[in-house]
């Protein structure tokens, strides 16, 4: 099967719903940027994070591994792409998409698809590129954080396909995250030392597995040595982290 995206989520999605759970601090935000809606199509909706409980929610998720690992409290996700969304121009009050776009084949065109069926807000959940060299993880895994700038979408340039009026905001990162993507663990440098937690972010499928051994070694030198802590050691006592993550969201200009 042709993967849908530029990751194959058939092959590397396995145990996605274990470590990329929603963390509700940012499921919050995302929350209060949708407004006062009933109803919202979630594309790239994965095992089901940043749902909103409260909401009429419509699922769309095109890898059956995915699928399959949304919890029965949620519901049913459908087999399509953000490329291509089986609804009617104006179908719901809200669309949303969460660290997804650039996983995507077309994002431009999968923006376009939101903005098309949604009536109100687009809220889409990234990362900025420009910004990911900021992050510690740079100096030991260059390749990896390389790849994932080529990955995003520039953030004016999806603000700019969405039209309308938008704004966006950089989404704090809690010491504590429970979503299990890079900055996650900010504060947490050991966790990358887990294969599992690698395999659950889609970036280090970009790079050779030598590449990853390599950079996985130096860091784990560098803790032993104490190194890490004396460059780094005071994130762990940091509450929140201000990194890549950014919220967008996008209002149609008919509103």
């Amino acid at each position: 099967m042709t993967p849908a995206g530029d990751f194959d989520y058939e092959k590397g999605g396995s145990g996605y719903a274990l470590r990329r759970r929603t963390d509700p601090r940012i499921a919050a935000l995302i929350r209060e940027a949708l407004g006062p809606v009933r109803s919202v199509i979630n594309v790239g909706a994965g095992a089901g994070s940043y749902e909103p409980g409260d909401l009429e929610v419509t699922a769309i998720e095109p890898s059956s591994s995915m699928r399959s690992q949304r919890p029965e409290n949620l519901s049913v996700a459908l087999d399509a792409v953000a490329e291509n969304l089986p609804f009617a121009e104006n179908s719901f009050d809200a669309a949303m998409a969460t660290i997804t776009i650039h996983q995507w084949s077309d994002s431009d065109q999968g923006l376009h698809e939101l903005r098309r069926v949604s009536r109100g807000p687009v809220v889409v959940l990234t990362f900025d590129g420009d910004a990911l060299d900021d992050f510690w993880l740079a100096r030991y895994a260059p390749e990896m954080i390389e790849a994932e700038r080529r990955r995003y979408p520039k953030i004016d340039h999806v603000r700019l396909v969405l039209g309308g009026t938008s704004s966006v905001s950089t989404v704090p990162i809690p010491h504590d995250c429970v979503d299990g993507f890079t900055e996650a663990f900010y504060a947490r440098p050991e966790a990358f030392l887990n294969p599992d937690v690698r395999r659950s972010q889609s970036a280090w499928g970009f790079v050779s597995g030598d590449v990853e051994v390599a950079s996985m070694e130096k860091l784990e030198r560098d803790l032993e040595s104490g190194e890490w802590d004396r460059k780094y050691g005071s994130l762990r006592e940091q509450a929140e982290y201000s990194g890549s993550l950014r919220l967008i969201v996008a209002t149609p200009a008919r509103a």
